[in-house]
């Protein structure tokens, strides 16, 4: 059990931050040979095994998937908001000789020897050199296609959770962030096999949803200021193969009156989404969802505002309602 105490400073800088490189971490762990995946990630997996197997380029990446429990975070950096996998494995890249032989010895002792650590003492620059490669390899054969979909998905839960904190408070903000951490101000408690406490005004705290967090959950702790932790993100289900229609049973009186496609599409706005955010849900054109998104604006069911250039959809007071009617979901009390 990880017990993290968060006084009113550091819960005041808390922060959120995307990171593909901690996704596409977790992504390997999920596709270990001894895992099986839920659903979504099943179709996944298969082209995942095989890049790791087939690639010799991944080899680096054993240290990781196959080493102890902790590791340096040399080997994952801490995330630093960046939407591009290139920007985080520039970092591996430029890792200071010494920083890459400090964190061998604090968390590799007595295995400087072990031919997945060994290099990293022989020759720092070169063996960061291959784990960014590695990364860069497996990334490119398994989850490049995905990014564009799984970007929207980590932006979008960065939004929803950031209004949440702003419009609700801390409270809210840990409601429901994550399966195996539970909050009982001032302590955050995170389920995990190894003990660990953290007293008040330590460090902040930064959230990193991921998409692939059902392969693993991390947090970082070798940051003296900041303690990083990561959640699954909302729309997992985007990666699946084949759209699946919500509600399609004969019971679904939403779906009768506003028709099937509406009503999955306003079944997805527990929180803000963009036109591109509800398709990749819902495996539908941008441009069907936009029509459908139209019609529900005209009705007052949901409204729109604009944040940079992206346009975000939320329900209004009359779609929670209409929801919890006909759809019996407790959306009432949802993020406004």
């Amino acid at each position: 059990m990880i017990r993290i105490e968060l006084d009113e400073a550091a819960l005041g800088a808390t922060r959120i931050a995307i990171s593909p490189l901690w996704d596409a971490f977790c992504s390997m762990h999920l596709a270990r040979a001894h895992r099986v995946p839920s659903w979504p990630y099943e179709a996944w997996v298969v082209r995942a095994r095989e890049v790791l197997k087939e690639d010799d380029r991944t080899r680096p990446l054993r240290l990781l998937s196959e080493g102890p429990t902790g590791f340096p975070d040399f080997l994952l950096p801490k995330p630093i908001g960046a939407s591009s996998v290139e920007a985080e494995l520039d970092l591996i890249r430029a890792t200071p000789a010494g920083v890459v032989r400090a964190g061998i010895a604090e968390h590799y002792a007595g295995l400087e020897d072990h031919p997945y650590v060994r290099p990293y003492l022989d020759d720092p620059e070169a063996a960061c050199g291959s784990l960014a490669d590695a990364y860069a390899a497996y990334w490119d054969g398994a989850l490049a296609q995905h990014w564009p979909t799984m970007r929207r998905l980590v932006e979008d839960e960065v939004l929803i959770r950031a209004r949440t904190f702003a419009t609700e408070g801390i409270d809210a903000l840990f409601a429901g962030l994550e399966a195996r951490a539970r909050w009982t101000p001032p302590v955050l408690e995170l389920t995990k096999h190894i003990d660990a406490e953290y007293r008040a005004g330590e460090r902040r705290l930064l959230l990193v949803p991921l998409v692939f967090a059902e392969g693993c959950r991390l947090y970082s702790t070798d940051d003296p200021e900041v303690m990083a932790v990561s959640f699954q993100a909302r729309g997992a289900a985007a990666l699946r193969e084949r759209p699946v229609e919500p509600g399609a049973g004969s019971a679904d009186r939403l779906g009768l009156l506003l028709g099937r496609g509406r009503a999955s599409v306003l079944r997805q706005l527990g929180g803000p989404l963009t036109t591109a955010g509800i398709a990749d849900r819902l495996g539908l054109a941008q441009s069907t969802v936009s029509e459908h998104l139209s019609v529900l604006a005209d009705a007052d069911v949901v409204t729109r505002h604009r944040v940079g250039r992206s346009v975000y959809y939320q329900l209004t007071d009359t779609g929670r309602a209409l929801l919890a009617l006909l759809s019996g979901e407790d959306v009432l009390r949802a993020v406004s």
